[in-house]
This record gives C-alpha cells, sequence and structure tokens, in this order.
C-alpha cells in the first residue's frame, strides 16, 4: 500500500518538475517544436526498447492503431504544444493550476458525450474550483498575458478530451503499450510541424540537452510507468487524487529555482482549485461505484427470477 502511495507521489514529483525543465531548455535556445519532437522521440525509443526486451509487445487492432493515432498525433500533440507554449507567457505554476482544471472539462463532456447525469454535489464541486481559478488568475489589473492563459486553458480542454477518447481503448491494451504508440504519433507530428514550419534546430548548449534528456526520460518515462504501476497497487481515485500534488511541486521548484512568486491569494486560489478538482474525481468515481452496484444487483434479481 505504502508503495503505491510513493509511486504516485514520484510521478507527480517527476511531472511538476517538466515545466521546469521546459523553461531551463527555452533559456538555451530550443524551440517548442525541437522540444517537444526530442521528448516524445526519446520516450518512445525507451518504451518500444522495453516492450522487445520484455517481450511485452502485443498485436493491437486497426480501430485501436487509429485510435492511437488520434490520440498521440492530433490530441496529446496539441496538448503537449498549448501546455508548453503557455510557460514561456505565464509562470509555470500558474499554468500547472490552471491544467488542473481538466477533471472539471472531463465532468462536463462526460455529460454531454457519454451522457453520465451531473450531481448536485458534482456541480457544487465543479463551482468550487472555477472560484478558485478565479482568485488564482486575480483581477484585471494584475496584468496577466491572457494569450498565456488560454493556452493553459486549452491544454485542460484539449486534455480532457484526449481522456474521454482514450478511456476505452486503454482498458483493451496495456498501458505502457498505449504510451509507446501516442509518444511515436506525437513524435512524427512534432517532426512533420518542424520540418514545414522550420523551426527544428539542433544547435544548442549542453544544458539545452541536459534539459530536454530530462523531461524525456524523468517527467516522461518514469513518471507514466510509476503512475500506472501506483495504480494497481492503491487504485485509479486514490493516484488521482495524489497526482494533485503536481502543482504544488511545480509551485515549489519555480519559487526555488526561477523566482517565481503568487500572491496569498492566489496561492489560496490555487488550495481552491485542487480541492474542487479533488472532490470531482471523488464524486465521479462514487457514483460510477453506486452505478456498477445497482447492475450487479439488476443483473443476480434478473437470474433469480429466471430460476
Amino acid at each position: 500500500m505504502y508503495l503505491g502511495y510513493f509511486l504516485i507521489l514520484l510521478s507527480a514529483t517527476a511531472f511538476g518538475l517538466m515545466p521546469i525543465f521546459a523553461i531551463y531548455a527555452y533559456d538555451h535556445q530550443v524551440s517548442v517544436n525541437t522540444l517537444l519532437f526530442l521528448r516524445f522521440s526519446f520516450a518512445s525509443i525507451i518504451f518500444f526498447s522495453y516492450l522487445f526486451m520484455k517481450k511485452g509487445f502485443v498485436s493491437i487492432t486497426k480501430k485501436q492503431f487509429i485510435t492511437f493515432f488520434l490520440l498521440g498525433s492530433i490530441l496529446y500533440t496539441l496538448q503537449s504544444s498549448f501546455y508548453f507554449s503557455s510557460i514561456k507567457y505565464i509562470p509555470a505554476s500558474l499554468a500547472a493550476l490552471i491544467l488542473y482544471l481538466y477533471p472539471v472539462f472531463v465532468a462536463i463532456l462526460s455529460f454531454f458525450v457519454n451522457k453520465e447525469k451531473l450531481t448536485k454535489f458534482m456541480v457544487i464541486s465543479m463551482i468550487i474550483s472555477l472560484f478558485g481559478i478565479l482568485l488564482v488568475l486575480g483581477t484585471p489589473t494584475d496584468h496577466m498575458n491572457i494569450f498565456g492563459i488560454s493556452l493553459a486553458l486549452g491544454a485542460a480542454i484539449v486534455y480532457s478530451i484526449y481522456i474521454i477518447v482514450g478511456g476505452r481503448v486503454t482498458l483493451q491494451v496495456p498501458p505502457l503499450v498505449t504510451s509507446a504508440f501516442i509518444a511515436l504519433f506525437a513524435a512524427i507530428s512534432f517532426l512533420i510541424v518542424g520540418l514545414t514550419t522550420n523551426t527544428l534546430q539542433f544547435h544548442f548548449s549542453f544544458v539545452g540537452w541536459l534539459s530536454i534528456l530530462c523531461i524525456s526520460i524523468i517527467s516522461s518515462v518514469i513518471s507514466m510507468a510509476s503512475f500506472f504501476a501506483g495504480i494497481k497497487l492503491i487504485g485509479p481515485t486514490k493516484s488521482a487524487i495524489l497526482s494533485m500534488v503536481e502543482p504544488v511541486i511545480t509551485i515549489i521548484f519555480s519559487t526555488i529555482l526561477l523566482n517565481e512568486n503568487m500572491k496569498l491569494l492566489q496561492l489560496v486560489g490555487g488550495a481552491i482549485v485542487l480541492l474542487g478538482a479533488a472532490l470531482v474525481v471523488i464524486t465521479s468515481e462514487k457514483k460510477k461505484l453506486i452505478e456498477n452496484k445497482m447492475e450487479n444487483h439488476l443483473q443476480y434479481d434478473m437470474m433469480n427470477n429466471e430460476k
């Protein structure tokens, strides 16, 4: 049990450090496209190498292949582009907090796409998160970069779509296989974008390369592997809630290493955002648990009636 908690916290820490590494890369003339192309290229090579060594590679259907293409080349590419671009305009701590509005968007999309009911408690939780983000953003006089905020918000929305679309296929395919294909298609997309826009360049310093390797190995491979391993030990609900320390990690390290400072009211707002997001996750999981129990009871009653 404690190992599961440790693995999820390790994953959240690795993810939380990602924008810090990215800013160091930007400071050493690494472009967004170059950074993301190399990140996903290195990650896919590591994932596929591991799968081949462990003989964990499984055959996938044509439908699953198309879904992986959609997830990697379009959705995850857009999400990564928006998020990594946003931290060029707004503090990394702010971008990380805005990204964690995604549970709210997942709940809203599930209502429209999957026809899942929104309970009163879930709506209240969503309002709490939205109120928190208003405190984080502050007043119009705080001179927040609207473009950067829009990019971070776009990353949260696209990520929620990614979760909805990928929710079904990931249940049928081992997580590492899913991660390998998504990373591969994302790398191909950033290669195509980089070549067509002439934004791929590899002449930067050792610190730039080191930052990219840290993002690829620590914030991609280690974070994903530890997250999936942690889920097996403590379940998805606890994992999702523990993962919400990720923006806290970003805030701590951006304050120490990048001298980014958030006002007290913004910190309070950030805590409210995470509280609201946690409540959305808890409520969603409890709702699913109740529905599954009702379905099992219904099947049991039907079997008894047939007897």
